[in-house]
């Protein structure tokens, strides 16, 4: 697999310098990325490459609930079982052009030949497509950084590319700090989402009535650790009664 750029290496991006010099890579951690999270349920999203990289990104692909097709003319063995079972379509040839690319909303590309991986980014932009070309980063206009992911609480985590094993210390150790009571504490609080929205007037109000639960007195969290999640149900509560206008 193409490996990020590094000096000494044979060039694997757009820019073919034949020995790679870093001048792709130069700004990199100058660079500031916008970070967002997608709603991928019912998007095309397609994966060009089959092997073991092909399937970390298709797993990841799916479990955000993306429409995900896979193009490698062989594929590993899990990935013809997600495509045996009906999870993901997969097409077993290599990428063909720009007509792979109809009706896609996102490309994630891990093949071992430089000259497709550039021709898919090229496509891509060319369309104005959300394109990763895996550990190139010169061939992506969005990176994927390290997910901390319970419940519907997500945590990314990004070095733009410096160092994967930071990223991923960090993603352990905020699952660690962050762990299921989070989680827990973010649905109480969608429950009472209806009731703000539909009885307190403005922003500034339903700000107040969020953060007095979730920085009041018990502390939230430190309930739910005890296991108390009734006492923190009788904080809401308890809330409502506050806020309720006159």
């Amino acid at each position: 697999m193409p490996a990020a750029a590094y000096a000494g290496k044979e060039c694997v991006c757009q820019f073919k310098r034949g020995i790679c010099d870093q001048t792709c890579v130069k700004d990199m951690l100058a660079t500031p990325f916008y970070i967002a999270c997608l709603k991928l349920r019912g998007r095309k999203c397609l994966v060009v490459g089959g092997g073991a990289l092909g399937l970390e990104k298709a797993e990841g692909l799916l479990a955000c609930g993306g429409d995900v097709h896979v193009i490698s003319p062989e594929v590993n063995g899990e990935v013809a079982q997600l495509a045996a079972e009906g999870s993901l379509t997969w097409e077993p040839r290599d990428y063909a052009g720009k007509e792979d690319l109809e009706g896609v909303f996102m490309v994630i590309a891990c093949t071992d030949d430089t000259d497709t991986n550039i021709r898919i980014y090229d496509d891509a932009e060319e369309r104005a497509m959300l394109v990763n070309i895996v550990d190139v980063p010169p061939l992506c206009n969005f990176i994927l950084p390290a997910i901390v992911r319970t419940g519907p609480l997500a945590i990314a985590i990004s070095t733009a590319g410096a160092s994967p094993a930071l990223a991923k210390r960090m993603k352990r150790e905020i699952a660690e700090l962050f762990g299921e009571e989070y989680a827990q504490l973010a649905i109480m609080l969608n429950d009472a989402r209806g009731w703000a929205k539909g009885t307190l007037p403005t922003y500034q109000d339903r700000r107040a009535f969020f953060e007095e639960i979730v920085n009041g007195e018990p502390d939230p969290i430190a309930l739910l650790r005890a296991g108390k999640a009734q006492d923190v149900r009788a904080l809401i509560q308890a809330a409502q009664r506050t806020h309720q206008p006159a």
